[in-house]
């Protein structure tokens, strides 16, 4: 079974400045604000939450497409994909847009400055579900709006099963697509900040929303997970990471084990026990797609 996983391809521009934002930052002048950083550390990662997904796949052995957008200046990042043995014929690229980017700088108190360009995300809804035999399982992960929004319908429509899993691109619904999105969909997963969010929007508990899908994941970080499946919600403890050096794409190695294990005919709560293993494997590492993970 292949698995689609919707989402983002980008480049994570990550940037390292030794000082501090607030000693450089005055507040009574924030309204002519104009400074500038001396950032002697940085590198440039593989990021997007349909590439980490995919990678995370890979790490368990999953067969995995990305449905994607990215711009001619990707081609790197396809030739990766394809080294790793993902099946890369449902990523578009357009000549318009630069593939979506980051550019993140962190101070020594690791606070962060975050600017996001989605470019060819923009247009990820041009690119429809593939109709594939083999395709059985799939994941909404954050994507451009109107991309999110048809490719679960899209999914639907085709009696393919999948994950909603809305991350940082929860805020650009209101109240009745994320219900929309619930009905669709036969899992939701979201970490403890969005299921606030969710529910708030909804008007749903989370205990209601469980009752519309198959089951619900909500992630606690270092905590572990609450998991509800077949009525029944229980408390997965967290796993004890060897160092904690980088949270990104945690999230995303989570998810990568959730599908590995449903696409088997595991339970929920079995893909969760794997997912924080995984997370923190991933949080040992930096950037979303430079762990090690055998199992």
């Amino acid at each position: 079974m292949t698995i689609l996983v919707c989402g983002s391809l980008a480049f994570d521009t990550i940037m390292g400045f030794e000082g501090r934002f607030a000693e450089q930052i005055l507040p009574s002048q924030l309204h002519i604000l104009n400074v500038s950083f001396l950032v002697p550390g940085l590198r440039r990662e593989f990021g997007g939450c349909a590439g980490n997904i995919a990678y995370g796949l890979r790490q368990l052995g999953s067969p995995v497409a990305p449905l994607a957008m990215v711009g001619s200046d990707a081609q790197d990042y396809l030739d990766r994909l394809k080294a790793m043995g993902v099946d890369t014929r449902h990523i578009g690229t357009t000549s318009q847009s630069y593939t979506a980017q980051a550019m993140i700088m962190t101070d020594r108190d690791n606070n962060q400055i975050t600017a996001f360009h989605p470019g060819a995300m923009s247009l990820a809804h041009e690119n429809p579900v593939p109709m594939r035999d083999d395709i059985g399982l799939a994941i909404i992960s954050p994507d451009g709006r109107e991309a999110m929004l048809s490719h679960a319908r899209q999914l639907h429509a085709a009696g393919i099963p999948f994950v909603f899993d809305p991350g940082q691109g929860l805020p650009m619904f209101n109240g009745d697509e994320l219900h929309q999105f619930i009905e669709l969909a036969s899992w939701v997963t979201v970490n403890d900040y969005e299921g606030q969010m969710l529910s708030e929007r909804t008007g749903l508990s989370l205990d209601q929303i469980a009752t519309r899908v198959r089951g619900l994941v909500v992630t606690l970080g270092a905590q572990g997970c609450d998991v509800w499946e077949g009525g029944q919600r229980v408390r997965l403890p967290g796993v004890v990471a060897s160092e904690v050096v980088d949270p990104t794409g945690c999230g995303d190695a989570f998810r990568a084990a959730l599908l590995h294990s449903l696409s088997r005919g595991g339970s929920l709560r079995d893909g969760a026990e794997l997912g924080n293993r995984m997370g923190a494997a991933k949080i040992a590492s930096r950037g979303g797609q430079n762990y090690r993970f055998s199992g």
